[in-house]
Order: C-alpha cells, then structure tokens, then sequence
C-alpha cells in the first residue's frame, strides 16, 4: 500500500446518481474528453454555477468521479473491472453497495469518515458532525481542509440515504440497512475496504462487522465461498474462529 492512505482526496460533496452516470459512461464505450464534456453538461447547473475558477468544485467533483470509474490507479484496475460488471447484473437497488465498494477503495479519507460515523452509530445510535470533524483532525492534522471535507463526505452520506438529518443541525442518524447477500458482493466490498487499509489486510469477521460498512447488513460467508468468489484475496486459518484476509499480490511482468 502506498500514502494514499494518509491522503485527504475526497473533499467534495458527491451523489450517487452522478457516480452512476459515470460508470454508465465508462460501460458505454466513451473515451476520458468524452466522459469529462458530459460530465461537465451534467453538473454545469448543479456545480460551481457561473463559476470562472480553473480548478473549481465542479472539476474537484469531476476529477473524484474519474479516478472512481475511469482513471483508477494500478492496483485498483481489476476491482474496477469487476465493479462495472456487477454494475451489469446485480438489481438497480444495489448499485449503492458497487459504488460505495469502489469510493472506499480509492479514497480511504471516505472509508475514515464511515469508520468514525459507525463506531458512534453502534454506541449511541447518532453522530455529531463535530465529533466526527475531531476524529478526522486528529488523524489527518489539525486543518480546516480536514474539517471541510469531512463535513462533505457526511453531507454525500445524506444525499446517498445511508444518514439522516435528525431535525437537530449536525447530528445525523442511521439510515435504511441494507442486506447484502449475495457472496460475489460480499467478496468484493470486502475487497475494497482492504484497499482502504494502510497494510491491506485485516480478520475476517472484524471486515464482516467493520463499522466503516455502517450502511450494511452482511451475510455471514463461508471461506470458501469468498475465495471462489475473488481470486484476488486468500486467506490464512490460524484457527477455526480466526482467519485474516488479505489482498494476494498481483504479479509484475
């Protein structure tokens, strides 16, 4: 794993529907100035309207929905694959368990913010935007930029459903769980929150339960189904209730 772990990259509020107009995109054949000139009419109302800056929200926004679908680094490439053909065949209403996977695996800024957001969810059933600005602060230094693009990725929460406004300004409650059972799924949402973790590895039922997958119901899964599910995770057996999973290292030609 590289210091993307350490890297904030994640600083925009997103939507999920423009990340599936992006993997929609990518399916159909476009090329990346393809992507990017719809990209822009997409969001051209929606985003930094009138706004004159080279490098504004808008293109922040557009560069974060590239490097998710499009321009993935290396070692995320046959995730990505992957995710766009579960795109394919898994119901519309599971495409936010695709997206989410391929979001945490590339930007593990957004997988620290879910972390922060379950753990206080599980304990007391809401979380303060506040609380979870400090943890972020205390992990990534002490910066407005850190601030700012916590409180984003909590409003991106929101507008996804997985929070909810609680009518209290800046505390947030559980939104709909949703079930996720089938174990191709599994293996691969368990796949890109290794990619969110600095060594890339971590035991099996602690990825099961892990908070940073709040918005989740997992279905417990056998070992061997998640191994003939992905061919790019194995596991070691220390016994029979601890196992770790990690990512297996692709080969270099």
């Amino acid at each position: 794993m590289t210091g993307r772990t350490d890297q904030i990259g994640f600083s925009q509020r997103v939507r999920q529907e423009w990340l599936e107009q992006t993997a929609n995109l990518v399916l159909a054949g476009n090329d990346k100035d393809a992507v990017i000139d719809a990209l822009q009419h997409l969001l051209k109302d929606k985003v930094s309207v009138g706004g004159k800056a080279e490098r504004g929200n808008r293109e922040k926004i557009i560069t974060i929905l590239l490097k998710t679908w499009l321009t993935v680094p290396s070692e995320n490439e046959s995730l990505r694959i992957e995710g766009l053909e579960l795109l394919k065949r898994v119901p519309q209403s599971d495409h936010m368990i695709v997206h989410w996977g391929m979001v945490t695996a590339i930007y593990p800024f957004w997988a620290s913010v879910a972390i922060q957001v379950g753990r206080l969810l599980k304990l007391q059933r809401s979380a303060a935007a506040s609380h979870v600005q400090r943890r972020m602060r205390e992990q990534y230094g002490e910066r407005e930029t850190v601030s700012r693009a916590a409180r984003r990725v909590l409003r991106s929460f929101v507008d996804w459903g997985v929070l909810y406004e609680s009518g209290v300004k800046g505390i947030y409650s559980h939104g709909a769980l949703i079930s996720v059972d089938d174990p191709a799924l599994i293996a691969w949402l368990i796949e890109g929150s290794l990619h969110a973790r600095a060594n890339g590895s971590a035991a099996v039922r602690d990825l099961l339960e892990s908070p940073e997958l709040f918005p989740f119901k997992l279905k417990p899964v056998a070992m061997d189904l998640l191994l003939n599910a992905s061919s790019r995770l194995e596991v070691f057996r220390h016994d029979l209730d601890n196992a770790i999973v990690m990512l297996r290292k692709q080969k270099t030609r």
